[in-house]
């Protein structure tokens, strides 16, 4: 879940606002260029930087000169005392988390090999426990009420508890926004079952965790996405690595594929996330279906091949 730390490009007073809600922490990340396996021992290097899918999300968002606000939580002690100014640098507003002296900022630890992820884990237990707490900007008119709701863009993550989820699946909070969903990992997959209803929300998953929605096996995006739709999801996008991915939409009931550039792996955590975020930029820019999902593979493909994503 790790991106590197550059400056991001600075929004523009009418640059879009998108909602980045989920998990911000920090990554710990050992990586080592050799292949390894379990019970590896290798020299490599060791890196502590802002992340956590929507923090993620965000900073990608605020690189291609959108606006992002963070709604989750971090604790009130000195990494989170960090963590808040390290985002503030990146470009991601933060004057709508949720901060508890009770709850310790949230941490995600992963170690890479040459051949990719090898182990990790993810302490979101603060996000969990603050629950519905992170999102009362958008029930007390500070961003939007019951009566009136947000009608803008919103990057969700699954980490969120699946009532949670569910809540903001259904709720009339969120009727009229642009909701866009990542699992975080195919562990939390099967959270993302109450969009699964062609009222709202744009899912981006892999194989992998549209098999464990659909309760299926999938050797391609193509198929993966297309069960997706007749289990009644709105829209979904599936990538699959170095394979061809692919996006569709239930009012078109069509599907567009498309090969993702080769280029030689530098890294993988943050790679979804960064397509995610390329995506929701490139339809904030204009682009049709064919053009933002092409924009969106080369993001991510520039971004495993370890160069910033712009």
């Amino acid at each position: 879940m790790t991106q590197d730390i550059s400056s991001p490009a600075t929004p523009s007073a009418a640059a879009l606002q998108v909602l980045c809600i989920g998990s911000v922490l920090w990554d710990i990340i050992g990586r080592s260029p050799a292949e390894m396996r379990r019970g590896s021992d290798m020299p490599g290097r060791i890196t502590r930087l802002p992340g956590g899918v929507a923090m993620n999300i965000a900073m990608t968002l605020a690189r291609f000169g959108l606006a992002p606000t963070l709604l989750s939580t971090i604790g009130r002690d000195p990494e989170g005392d960090e963590l808040i100014a390290a985002c503030s640098r990146l470009g991601c507003r933060t004057d709508y988390l949720y901060r508890s002296e009770d709850l310790p900022t949230d941490r995600y630890m992963a170690v890479e090999g040459g051949n990719g992820l090898i182990a990790a884990i993810a302490d979101a237990h603060s996000l969990e426990a603050a629950g519905d707490k992170i999102l009362r900007p958008l029930m007390d008119g500070t961003l939007g009420t019951l009566e009136a709701p947000y009608a803008g863009a919103i990057a969700l993550d699954g980490n969120l508890t699946a009532s949670l989820l569910g809540e903001i699946a259904t709720g009339p909070a969120f009727a009229k926004a642009d909701l866009r969903v990542a699992p975080a990992s195919p562990g939390k997959a099967e959270r993302l079952r109450p969009f699964l209803n062609r009222t709202r929300g744009t899912l981006y998953v892999n194989p992998e965790e549209a098999g464990l929605l659909c309760q299926d096996n999938f050797t391609n995006s193509e198929t993966a996405a297309m069960a997706l739709l007749d289990r009644g999801a709105a829209r979904v996008l599936v990538t699959d690595g170095g394979a061809a991915a692919s996006e569709a939409c239930a009012a078109t009931h069509c599907v567009i594929t498309k090969q993702p550039p080769r280029v030689t792996v530098a890294r993988v955590t943050g790679a979804g996330d960064t397509f995610m975020a390329a995506h929701i930029a490139a339809e904030a820019r204009g682009e049709d279906r064919d053009s933002a999902l092409a924009a969106a593979l080369q993001a991510a493909a520039t971004y495993v091949s370890g160069e910033p994503p712009l």
